[in-house]
């Protein structure tokens, strides 16, 4: 039978009437196909305005009369000319290799070209089996501009109300710019701004609003880019602090030795050039709501036992003065770097350590999700396009694909530059993944291949891997769905037994039975 045809029972009753004066339907599933087949290829040959065919290597290998009326434009002379050459040598700007490649049918879509503008389809031909062997091109219309007249209104009605939606938007987020310049500190970001539906995700905005609704310490961990500092803003936004600033210091872009005047602030004429009014710290300026310190791993020694000191007594000292100034902060630490090595170390104090590791949340790096890669891409195209004024870029599903396999060094801050390189370099809306692989290694990245796609799944494993006992085999898997969900929640259990749809029971015995899980 072939692929797509689905058996279906045939009636149990009395047969219908087959005489002769009444044509006779094929009632089996590889009769209708092919009658179906024949019936639409006649109804397209006949009512479209050109058809053609190419073989897998994309080489046209048939042309029916219709399309032979776009041969001048195009400079052919001849069907000599045309059929034998690859299609893109006589058809400028074509997208029927593209579909060769994925499998991809193209139903609807606009072709420019010397002969005009018209709007085609691309259907891939397949073999008994489902493979690829070639593909069909189906001019529908030519002149658009008339004979879809009607849609075309409806189109730039539509297209002109999305310009001025995105105007408006683009003047709201400049306003919001400009507001928060002005001495407005408040927060940009929800726990909605945080995209993705993963279990790692979901598992990381579960732990922030429980944060949020505490008033200890937060410590985010995580490597650059992962989106700390939205998570930040985020759980100010969702606690009791909500109406008070928001402050954010970045420790590692201040110099060393304006740290301290950064946090505790400067007395009036505490030394030559001190502003004579003086200056408040981020401290005083963050009373009453949160304190962000992003890259607390950075701090130097020197000033790490000032912060203890501040983050006990509730308190601080500028610098100049005597006179101690009381303050109500939330603190939420960030770092990209590993805290405990550094204690270790000795190159962060310890006391310290445990000061701000009351509420610690892991923010999983991009290559333990890449499940929300595609609501990501969505949601930064957007992003791009509001910013720059152009149409969000539309990803093809290779370059999909790709994105997925990749690593991700820099997460998602590195996800958000390529896809605005590929928009703003590309000269047509869709992007593909031979763009994005050029993008990469010119940023001194290989491009990881793509996983195999779902219907490459159902191949056989090797005889090899399947020639071991079953209970072996289903306790391998087990070991490494646990594996994998512990190192997604950074040890968490809890979290790993939600995962996993199991009870926190069930968990500890498998961790601590060898003989059931193999040594997990």
């Amino acid at each position: 039978m072939p692929r797509g045809v689905a058996a279906c029972a045939l009636p149990s009753g009395p047969m219908p009437d087959t005489s002769d004066s009444i044509p006779a339907l094929p009632l089996d599933a590889q009769g209708i196909l092919e009658l179906a087949a024949r019936s639409m290829f006649q109804l397209f040959s006949t009512v479209s305005q050109g058809m053609f065919l190419v073989d897998l290597r994309g080489r046209i290998v048939w042309v029916n009369e219709g399309y032979q009326r776009f041969f001048p434009d195009l400079g052919i002379t001849s069907v000599d000319q045309f059929v034998g050459r690859t299609v893109e040598e006589v058809i400028p700007n074509t997208g029927m290799r593209r579909v060769l490649e994925t499998g991809q049918a193209v139903l609807i879509d606009l072709l420019t070209n010397k002969a005009g503008t018209f709007v085609v389809s691309r259907i891939p031909l397949r073999d008994d089996v489902g493979k690829v062997i070639g593909a069909i091109g189906i001019v529908l219309f030519d002149h658009p501009e008339t004979t879809l007249q009607p849609l075309i209104s409806k189109f730039a009605l539509l297209q002109r109300d999305l310009d001025e939606a995105r105007r408006e938007l683009a003047a709201q987020r400049s306003q919001q710019l400009r507001g928060a310049g002005s001495g407005d500190r408040r927060t940009k970001y929800t726990f909605a701004s945080f995209v993705g539906s993963s279990p790692a995700a979901t598992e990381v905005k579960r732990q922030a609003r429980r944060a949020a609704q505490s008033a200890s310490p937060v410590l985010l961990l995580g490597e650059t880019g992962t989106g700390k500092e939205l998570l930040a803003h985020a759980i100010h936004a969702a606690s009791q602090r909500a109406s008070g600033p928001f402050v954010g210091v970045n420790i590692a872009a201040v110099p060393d030795t304006l740290l301290e005047a950064e946090f505790f602030g400067v007395a009036p004429g505490a030394y030559t050039g001190a502003d004579r009014k003086g200056r408040d710290g981020k401290f005083k300026l963050a009373d009453g709501g949160t304190l962000f310190l992003d890259e607390i791993g950075d701090m130097p020694q020197s000033l790490q036992a000032k912060l203890l000191r501040a983050l006990q007594e509730g308190e601080i000292e500028p610098l100049g003065s005597n006179k101690l100034v009381p303050f109500d902060v939330r603190i939420i630490a960030a770092t990209s770097r590993d805290l405990g090595v550094l204690v270790r170390e000795g190159r962060f104090r310890e006391d310290l350590f445990y000061r701000l590791h009351v509420l610690p949340v892991r923010v999983p790096p991009l290559r333990e999700r890449p499940g929300d890669i595609p609501a990501l891409v969505e949601v930064l195209g957007e992003e791009i396009a509001l910013r720059n004024g152009i149409a969000p870029p539309e990803l093809l599903p290779d370059a999909m694909a790709l994105l997925a396999a990749q690593p991700w060094r820099g997460n998602i801050r590195e996800l958000r530059n390529v896809l605005e390189q590929a928009a703003m370099r590309s000269d047509a809306q869709s992007i593909d993944a031979e763009m994005l692989r050029a993008l990469l290694r010119e940023a001194g990245v290989e491009p990881a291949a793509p996983v195999n796609q779902p219907a490459m799944a159902t191949e056989p494993a090797a005889p090899d891997s399947l020639l071991r006992p079953l209970a072996v085999q289903v306790a391998e898997l087990e070991r490494r769905a646990i594996a994998a969900s512990l190192a997604a929640t950074g040890g968490n259990k809890l979290a790993t037994a939600r995962q996993l749809g199991i009870s926190r029971a069930t968990l500890y015995q498998r961790l601590e039975n060898p003989d059931e899980n193999l040594n997990i």
